[in-house]
């Protein structure tokens, strides 16, 4: 099922940690429906806007998946409300950066490690924060 116009249902629910414990990763309708709305306001203008791929390390968590990885008990992830991305050769304040410019409604936007950033929608359809933090474990 495609989300929006590069991203797909699959890609946004893939977990390797999943897969290894054999721990189901399906969202619920609502859940599908927030990962849309991910998908479409903020993944793909990133996506549009760079032209070139961006990288999904996770975005729907179901509970189990959630506590396998060390995710936090109140994560967006396991709403479908957020996703942790990367881009190939670009560093991840770059990314943050062109995300601010192009004005897109994201809730938070997190540095995680200087790896990739985590980026959230509203909870609940709600007016996004436009918190930008960075976290270095």
């Amino acid at each position: 099922m495609q989300l929006s116009k590069n991203f797909s249902l699959a890609e946004l629910t893939k977990s390797e940690i999943g897969l290894r414990k054999n721990i189901k990763n399906m969202p619920t309708d609502k859940e599908i429906q927030n990962l849309a709305v991910l998908a479409q306001t903020i993944l793909q203008p990133i996506r549009d806007h760079i032209n070139q791929p961006l990288i999904i390390n996770s975005a729907y968590r179901s509970l189990l998946v959630n506590a396998a990885v060390g995710g936090s008990k109140s994560s967006q992830h396991m709403k479908g409300e957020a996703a942790d991305i990367r881009v190939p050769n670009m560093e991840v304040n770059k990314l943050i950066a062109i995300i601010v410019q192009l004005d897109l409604p994201f809730h938070q936007l997190i540095n995680e490690f200087d790896s990739w950033v985590h980026v959230s929608i509203a909870p609940n359809g709600g007016k996004p924060k436009k918190q930008i933090l960075h976290f270095k474990g």
